[in-house]
């Protein structure tokens, strides 16, 4: 497969489409990027590389830090993860309140902010320097000691994080948050505002290509099945209430986050990172969907 020509043509083809898309001004930060910032990178198992455009250029991953933080809490907690954290997905938005009371504080999915916070909850409880502790958990899957916070984007988000912080009191006064509802939201601020490009991004989540295993030493990352269970929670929640539209036009697991990174897994194959920072209506980066559906089209791959 040529990765690299098929990458190169559809980089070109979505590039030069008018894009109707709108920043995530809602977090102040995030509205201060090159709106027209585009980047691709690809990593295999098989040990290609390639990327194209922006690829170099870092961003905040914000949502896509939520494979990462589920990845550490299902290591530690094993199955009985899913005691305080559903498996379906919300057909809500990704900050929706409503479901809540009537599944009793349990969040639909990981991926949605209700679930986030609480697998925020998690690692506050089972780690010693939550904040540290997990950035170490990042930086050994990638191999990669550059990888870091961003204090401004963590900051920019504290500022207007009202919706976040109703979601985690509410959790809370249904008995589903342990710790103070601070000091849950401000360790999941700091998750939200890692940063990294498109080639670090597609070389830290080839451990879910690789049956939850790092590529340069096979030491595992998660168990072979975590691994399958988050990939198939990608596939049916990484998109909020587009997932549907992603696993019918691209057929990929995979995970979005409002900074308009996406990442998606093809299984035994590669990992591939899509950059551009402007969203559609759903939240989700509208040149990177368009991308990925072309390139899985082009590529004749996907997992069905």
């Amino acid at each position: 497969m040529n990765f690299k020509e098929i990458i190169q043509d559809t980089y070109q083809k979505v590039k030069n489409i008018e894009d109707r898309g709108q920043l995530a001004t809602y977090i102040p930060e995030l509205a201060n990027v090159n709106s027209e910032s585009f980047g691709v990178h690809i990593s295999t198992i098989d040990k290609v590389s390639f990327g194209i455009g922006d690829c170099s250029e870092r961003f905040s991953i914000q949502s896509i830090a939520k494979v990462l933080s589920l990845s550490l809490a299902y290591g530690i907690l094993g199955e009985k993860i899913w005691d305080r954290l559903g498996v379906e997905p919300s057909g809500t938005a990704f900050n929706s309140l409503i479901q809540l009371e009537a599944d009793n504080g349990i969040p639909r999915n990981p991926f949605i902010n209700a679930g986030a916070i609480v697998i925020s909850d998690i690692l506050l409880s089972n780690l010693e320097n939550p904040k540290e502790d997990f950035l170490a958990f990042v930086r050994n899957i990638s191999n990669n000691l550059e990888i870091n916070y961003s204090t401004k984007i963590a900051a920019s988000e504290k500022t207007v994080g009202f919706r976040n912080t109703a979601l985690c009191n509410f959790i809370k006064s249904l008995d589903n948050i342990q710790n103070n509802p601070s000091d849950v939201l401000n360790f999941y601020f700091d998750l939200c505002s890692i940063e990294m490009n498109c080639k670090e991004l597609s070389e830290l989540l080839l451990f879910l290509a690789n049956n939850g295993a790092r590529t340069f030493d096979n030491s595992q990352v998660v168990t072979k099945s975590q691994s399958k269970r988050i990939n198939a929670l990608m596939q049916t929640c990484g998109f909020y209430d587009e997932s549907g539209e992603f696993a019918f036009k691209v057929g990929l697991p995979g995970k979005s986050g409002v900074g308009g990174g996406i990442i998606a897994i093809h299984p035994n194959q590669y990992a591939i990172a899509v950059w551009s920072p402007k969203l559609n209506k759903k939240g989700n980066s509208n040149k990177g969907m368009k991308f990925l559906e072309e390139f899985t089209t082009k590529s004749q791959l996907s997992i069905f």
